[in-house]
């Protein structure tokens, strides 16, 4: 990512989530500055509640021209929750209508210590990344911005672009995952850091494994999260009752976000399986069947699974009853999570 920002030669457009004030964020800080000294158009989105600081951390960059905005900065009222929940978590870089990136990953010191997936793409596609990230730049302090204008479904050749904005209602990811795994004839293989999925596409896993598709979610064995973790666990009997194969990945947090289909379609992005990123917060996910780009992936997934144990049914009955009281505890606040 920094090599292409210093290759720029028009713009540079990113959008994340979280922007660290730490080595990662001081060197994308710096990237992103020295361009604007040479005139390149800079246009960066983070999210309020993803950073410490306020505009003056980027205050150079401001100086030079950059444009930096912080969606739905945090306000302080009756309805703090309601409001100051619905995030944008998409994370997006469109340099020069060329490269654009979509993935998993933050600005962030420790996104190079954890296991992330992003996507680096060439050509056309750039533009409609690009479109995307104007869209979300236009109206990034609106309650739920480009409600009624934006394309909640973007197709490019053989790609598909889905994008989500908080609903209960419609939540579109969701549906095209419910979907995909309705459609699996042999595996399905997904990679959540939190997984938290309702209870129609708990039911479509089940079914699927139930007609000898080989259902696989790798999840961190501790993610960074001890609530969702707990949460998650109260789950892990229906999992392993109903045939849903549950691996832990052990070297560090897994925080890739994906899915694979039958080695055949792919859906990469920024939303994790879980209510909160599909009824609260602003998603991007990219699905489609280009062989290259299903290739990389499984080769990724094959490497996370090399690193992986097995859900032990007999060690999570056993478990501390305290924690199984934590599960049912945090049960009625899992649309949180």
């Amino acid at each position: 990512m920094l090599n292409d920002i210093s290759q720029a030669q028009r713009f540079i457009y990113l959008e994340t989530y979280k922007f660290g004030n730490d080595e990662a964020g001081l060197q994308f800080r710096a990237a992103l500055t020295e361009k604007a000294k040479e005139g390149i158009k800079i246009k960066l989105m983070v999210d309020s509640w993803g950073v410490t600081y306020d505009e003056s951390f980027f205050s150079e960059l401001m100086s030079l021209g950059g444009e930096v905005r912080f969606f739905r900065k945090i306000r302080y009222s009756f309805d703090y929750f309601t409001k100051n929940h619905k995030r944008n978590h998409r994370k997006l870089l469109i340099v020069d209508d060329q490269v654009c990136y979509i993935g998993s990953a933050n600005i962030t010191g420790y996104s190079h210590d954890w296991r992330e997936s992003v996507l680096r793409l060439t050509g056309g596609i750039a533009d409609v990344f690009r479109k995307s990230f104007l869209e979300s730049f236009k109206t990034y302090n609106k309650y739920i911005f480009h409600k009624f204008s934006f394309k909640k479904t973007i197709h490019f050749h053989e790609f598909e672009i889905i994008q989500d904005i908080p609903s209960i209602y419609r939540q579109h990811i969701k549906t095209k995952l419910e979907k995909l795994v309705s459609k699996a004839r042999r595996e399905v293989l997904i990679e959540s850091p939190y997984f938290l999925p309702g209870f129609k596409l708990r039911k479509n896993f089940a079914l699927a494994a139930k007609r000898g598709v080989n259902v696989t979610i790798i999840l961190p064995q501790h993610s960074d999260v001890r609530a969702v973790d707990l949460l998650r666990n109260k789950y892990m009997g229906y999992y392993f009752n109903n045939k849903i194969k549950i691996l832990f990945y052990t070297p560090n947090n897994l925080h890739a976000k994906m899915i694979l289909v039958d080695n055949e379609i792919f859906g990469l992005g920024s939303p994790n399986f879980d209510y909160r990123s599909f009824r609260y917060q602003h998603e991007i996910m990219l699905f489609g069947k280009h062989k290259g780009i299903v290739d990389e992936l499984r080769n990724h997934l094959n490497e996370t699974l090399r690193n992986c144990l097995e859900f032990d049914h007999t060690a999570w009955l056993r478990r501390p009853r305290f924690e199984k009281m934590l599960g049912w505890m945090l049960l009625p606040f899992r649309h949180l999570f």
